[in-house]
């Protein structure tokens, strides 16, 4: 595949990614990076493309949800002290180390059954502000940021399952605390993989475009409690594909 189709697919695949993720809150990192595998991305340059779309949706995403009042910066903050800067060590790691394609698997194999599994939300306007407490909130932190800068992710497929089950936010709450969540997290990482960060391109410019409209239509459904459980289910055999590829090859 010559680049000018490689960034042609690539651009199209990455708007459904980005569509699909964002009605949930999350950037898509996981999927584009299932995506580029598939397409045959070589590894140094998937982690840190998919940081920079990341930021990029994660950004729109945040931008919806508190558009529509689900918007829950405080509860973040025990997160986010823990995450930040272990999600720039992570992305300081480089890419191509032997154990990076096996984590990768890993990581897109827990997103296929949190995509499988999540329930849809519900209207929950009688639901308290979301509640993280600081103790728990510094040690997840620390893990989700860590395996976030070195996978290349946001965490938010590694957050939102946890503080739902635990009881710190409810589905829905926790659709606005991933985006802003993945936001930061996806800078740092980008900032500690300076080094192997991709140039300006009119080509990343086109990818970064594809997912924005994707992410910004998708969060803007999200928000509005809109349903994409069947988008869920196709996505995820994709990435279970990608898993494979990814351990067995």
């Amino acid at each position: 595949m010559d680049s000018v189709s490689e960034t042609l697919v690539l651009a199209g695949l990455f708007a459904v990614v980005a569509a699909l993720y964002g009605s949930v809150g999350h950037a898509g990192a996981s999927g584009y990076l299932a995506v580029m595998a598939l397409v045959g991305v070589a590894p140094e340059r998937m982690k840190p493309t998919a940081l920079v779309l990341n930021i990029v949706v994660a950004t729109l995403a945040t931008y919806n949800f508190r558009r529509a009042g689900v918007f829950y910066p405080r509860s973040l903050v025990p997160l986010v002290v823990g995450s930040v800067p272990f999600a720039f060590v992570g992305g300081s790691m480089a890419a191509t180390a032997p154990w990076y394609r096996p984590l990768l698997a890993v990581v897109l194999v827990v997103a296929v059954l949190r995509l499988v599994t999540r329930r849809p939300g519900g209207a929950e306007v009688d639901a308290p502000p979301p509640h993280v407490p600081w103790p728990a909130g510094l040690v997840l932190g620390s893990g989700i940021g860590l395996l976030s800068g070195l996978t290349g992710t946001g965490g938010g497929i590694f957050l939102t399952p946890v503080v739902v089950m635990a009881g710190w936010a409810t589905i829905r709450q926790s659709a606005g605390l991933s985006a802003l969540f993945i936001l930061v997290n996806s800078i740092a990482g980008l900032a500690g993989n300076l080094a192997q960060a991709p140039a300006p391109t009119l080509a990343l410019a086109g990818l970064a475009a594809a997912a924005g409209l994707g992410g910004f239509a998708g969060s803007w459904v999200g928000a509005n409690r809109l349903p994409e459980r069947p988008m869920s289910v196709a996505l995820a055999a994709v990435m279970l594909v990608a898993a494979g590829k990814l351990a067995f090859t």
